[in-house]
């Protein structure tokens, strides 16, 4: 009974039902869209953090973190191999690096870079180099005094490929060596400080011109799936903690890496929380002043229930159970067409290439595209749906309070 009449008095006045469902629906959508943005932000700055030589976890000795030098380096990669063929699950990628400081030179300039001896057929998988060649080509594990290098630093150097480039560091030895690479190829990245500061080689030249022999510098392991809460790369990293079995080696997850992305995720799920209440409140002014209005307008209804024997908590569960259809329309329709708005965007994303200094700025991808969290929609429906019946008690007790008398004043 109480669902018809609720029902039937939603819609005895369209236009003020339709005032309420498009503050709803409107607060909802907003709730819906925005938070998918935030969320697809979020995914692809994790996505290209990850990419750019960090990947899910990586494996270093426990000095080299602290002190990156070549003294620091792990020597018994045999423990390693074992270790992660037996403790990966499957989909699982990993490749080993050497990653030093050094000074790069030629005929015009001269400046400090990230010298990164890699495997270039495993490389490709882990990390964006291999996906990221813009002109020239890309490394191979035969190629000998052969260096990959980024845009920015070919426009810095003032060089281009085919020139020789010299690079500087200190080997194992504590003595300064120097090697002549030859530029074969250029790589684009998100951030042009990226471009500056990494060169490639293979993982033989730099541990030659190093006199490394086995050394490495780092494991970089890439798993299957982007877990934003960093819980499947923790379990990961405690399995291969045990099976490593040595205190000399730091397994880390990329939030252990990366401190400020993950604080920064914390706090972005925490704002997108109170924008939520903050579209709430402006919402459940609407609700509250539209119903009041209703309220009154229907003093002589609820007089009369009140002279007819109704109770008034029988007049309050009237009131709710209107409001009731009145959110679930407006959060059912609100989230249709956020899926529509997300959908709509999501094939090709929004490119954010005009702003380009500004995102590199805080590390935002020049592509964005919006991500629907389950969580979210849950979260939003429930939050519009449980304070919008808490906010509609206050013009419910307004109308149990009715007494006949004060409405046959009224009328």
């Amino acid at each position: 009974m109480y669902a018809v009449l609720a029902w039937r008095n939603i819609w005895r006045n369209p236009r003020r039902t339709i005032v309420i469902l498009l503050a709803v629906i409107i607060g909802v959508w907003s709730m819906i869209f925005l938070g998918a943005l935030m969320r697809g932000m979020e995914t692809e700055m994790v996505r290209n953090s990850i990419s750019t030589l960090t990947g899910s976890i990586q494996i270093h000795h426990k000095g080299y973190r602290n002190d990156p030098v070549v003294e620091n380096s792990m020597e018994d990669t045999d423990k390693l191999d074992k270790a992660l063929n037996t403790t990966l699950g499957q989909g699982a990628l990993w490749a080993k690096r050497v990653r030093v400081n050094a000074i790069a030179s030629n005929a015009r300039h001269s400046g400090g870079v990230t010298l990164v001896g890699i495997e270039p057929e495993k490389e490709a998988y882990i990390s964006f180099v291999g996906k990221a060649m813009i002109s020239g080509r890309y490394l191979t594990s035969e190629d000998k005094n052969k260096i990959v290098v980024g845009r920015a630093f070919l426009k810095k150097f003032n060089t281009k490929i085919g020139n020789k480039l010299i690079l500087m560091s200190q080997d194992t030895q504590k003595e300064i060596v120097s090697r002549a690479f030859r530029i074969v190829g250029i790589f684009s990245a998100e951030s042009e400080s990226v471009e500056k500061q990494f060169v490639f080689v293979p993982l033989s030249q730099a541990m030659g011109m190093l006199k490394m022999r086995k050394s490495i510098s780092e494991v970089s392991i890439l798993l299957p799936e982007l877990d934003i809460s960093g819980k499947e790369e923790a379990l990961a990293a405690k399995r291969l903690t045990a099976a490593i079995a040595d205190d000399t080696y730091r397994v880390e997850t990329w939030q252990q890496l990366l401190p400020m992305m993950k604080a920064y995720l914390e706090m972005s799920g925490f704002f997108l929380y109170i924008w939520y209440f903050v579209v709430f409140v402006a919402m459940g002014f609407g609700i509250v002043n539209t119903t009041l209005m209703a309220i009154f307008e229907r003093m002589r209804e609820f007089g009369l229930m009140k002279a007819l024997g109704m109770r008034p908590f029988q007049i309050i569960k009237g009131v709710v159970t209107e409001t009731f259809f009145l959110l679930v329309l407006g959060i059912l329709t609100g989230n249709i067409l956020g899926f529509l708005s997300v959908a709509a965007i999501a094939k090709n994303g929004i490119d954010l290439s005009v702003l380009a200094a500004g995102v590199e700025m805080w590390g935002i991808p020049r592509k964005l595209y919006p991500e629907i969290w389950v969580q979210d929609i849950a979260v939003a429906g429930l939050v519009v749906l449980i304070l919008g019946l808490l906010v509609s008690l206050y013009p419910a007790f307004k109308a149990a309070r009715f007494t006949p008398i004060q409405a046959m004043r009224k009328y």
